[in-house]
């Protein structure tokens, strides 16, 4: 099948691929840019595992083809910390225990960061109902509300205190 050229910026970074057309994103980055935090989970867009931000929108790497992100801007759970300096979210859900087995929390950390930028003072329900599409087995959600919601507390603080 002939490859098709594409160019993606991924947590910051400029990347020129060749994909086959049919290449699903979440396979470009998990195999091709070794960006193996956004896991695979159903392939259906049910659970919410492979969430990654494109272009500022929270989507669902296992429904897109890697020739629709063309020029897009793309962020995984790699680009929101560095070793030495995890994201809040990622602080919150350890703090909070927002997590058990960790195999959805990467997407549901990029849900949620989404989540904030999108409403920055969320209630419990809005919440609950801004990650409805990250599917969690483990947890029961308790911990992973009180983690975003910690999250924001901490944002908003911080913001508070910067003015």
């Amino acid at each position: 099948m002939p490859k098709t050229a594409i160019k993606l910026n991924v947590n910051g970074k400029a990347e020129d691929l060749l994909v086959e057309p049919r290449e699903l994103l979440i396979y470009v980055l998990r195999e091709k840019l070794n960006l193996t935090g956004p896991h695979v989970g159903c392939e259906t867009s049910h659970c919410g595992a492979c969430t990654v931000e494109i272009d500022g929108k929270s989507v669902k790497s296992c429904t897109m083809f890697a020739v629709q992100a063309d020029g897009a801007e793309i962020t995984t759970i790699e680009g929101l910390s560095t070793p030495d300096n995890l994201h809040v979210l990622q602080r919150m859900f350890r703090e909070h225990h927002g997590l058990q087995c960790g195999y959805c929390t990467p997407g549901m950390i990029m849900r949620a960061h989404r989540l904030l930028q999108e409403n920055p003072n969320p209630t419990e329900e809005d919440v609950r109902f801004g990650i409805a599409g990250n599917l969690c087995r483990c947890t029961g959600y308790q911990n992973i509300v009180k983690s975003i919601l910690a999250a924001a507390a901490e944002i908003n603080a911080a913001q508070e205190a910067a003015e």
